[in-house]
C-alpha cells in the first residue's frame, strides 16, 4: 500500500518516473499524434506532458549564425546548411507550425515545470568548421536561456561532439556513430554511446564496457516491443522510439 501510495504521488507532482534502468527518449518529440509534426513545437510538448527522460530534436546551422530544428538536410527544396535564416523562416511543417528555431524550443524548456530533458542532435555538417561552429552556436544558446541542466547533446560528427566537450566539459556528450568502442570515447571524455539497434546487436558486449566505464547506453530507433524488451533486460540505459508509449510499458514493467 505504502510502495502504491508513493508512485501515486510521483504522478500528481508530475516528476520524471525512472523505471530501473530503462528510460525513454522520445524521438523527433512525441508526434505521432493529430495536430504533431516531428521536430515540432507540438511534439515537444507533447513530450514534456509525458514526463518521458528525454525529448530528441535536430539542428541545423544556417549560414547565418540561425539553429533551424529538421531531420533532413533538406526541407522543400531549402538546403539548411546552406540558406540563411530569410530562406528557413517561412518553411511551414505539416501540422501547420512555422520550422521551429532551437531558440524556440529552449524557450519552451525555460518555462516547463516538466523534467523532460532536451535531448539535441548536431546534425553532421559538411566541414569540420560547420560542425565545431554549430556546437558552440547551440552551447551559447542553451546557456543564454539557463537550461543547461535540461539538455543533452548527441551527434554523429566526432568532431561536434569534442567541440561541446571542449567549450563545456561538464555537459552529457554521446556519439550516434556505432563506429567507436566506449573505450575509445570514454578517452574522449565523451559520457555515453548513442548507437543504433543494428550496432549494439553486433557488438552487445559494449553495453557491460559502457556502463564498466560508468557511461550510458542509448539505443535507437526502438519501436518493437520485443526489442525493447530485450534491451531493458540487457541493461540498457535508454531506448529513444517513435512509440513512447509502448517504451513506457515496458520500462515501468517489473
Amino acid at each position: 500500500m505504502k510502495r502504491v501510495f508513493i508512485n501515486l504521488l510521483f504522478v500528481l507532482i508530475g516528476t520524471t518516473i525512472a523505471w530501473g534502468q530503462c528510460r525513454v527518449i522520445a524521438h523527433r518529440g512525441y508526434w505521432d499524434t493529430p495536430g504533431a509534426a516531428e521536430n515540432s513545437r507540438a511534439s515537444l510538448q507533447n513530450a514534456l506532458r509525458l514526463n518521458v527522460y528525454g525529448s530528441e530534436i535536430d539542428i541545423w546551422l544556417t549560414t547565418d549564425g540561425h539553429l533551424m530544428v529538421n531531420h533532413d538536410e533538406d526541407y522543400k527544396g531549402v538546403v539548411l546548411q546552406q540558406a540563411t535564416y530569410e530562406e528557413c523562416k517561412e518553411l511551414t511543417l505539416s501540422n501547420g507550425e512555422k520550422m521551429p528555431q532551437l531558440q524556440d524550443l529552449l524557450q519552451m524548456m525555460k518555462e516547463t515545470e516538466s523534467k523532460t530533458k532536451l535531448i539535441i542532435e548536431i546534425k553532421r555538417h559538411k566541414t569540420k568548421r560547420q560542425n565545431e561552429e554549430a556546437a558552440r552556436v547551440t552551447l551559447k544558446a542553451v546557456d543564454e536561456y539557463g537550461v543547461a541542466d535540461k539538455v543533452e547533446y548527441i551527434s554523429f560528427s566526432l568532431d561536434a561532439c569534442l567541440e561541446l566537450i571542449k567549450c563545456n566539459p561538464k555537459a552529457r556528450v554521446a556519439y550516434l556513430s556505432g563506429n567507436r568502442t566506449p573505450a575509445q570515447l570514454f578517452v574522449e571524455r565523451l559520457t555515453g554511446i548513442d548507437y543504433s539497434l543494428k550496432a549494439i546487436d553486433k557488438n552487445p558486449h559494449w553495453i557491460d564496457e559502457a556502463h564498466g566505464l560508468h557511461m550510458d547506453v542509448n539505443v535507437w530507433i526502438v519501436d518493437k516491443v520485443e526489442d525493447m524488451r530485450r534491451l531493458k533486460a540487457a541493461g540498457v540505459d535508454f531506448l529513444t522510439t517513435n512509440k513512447p508509449l509502448e517504451a513506457i510499458e515496458v520500462c515501468k514493467a517489473h
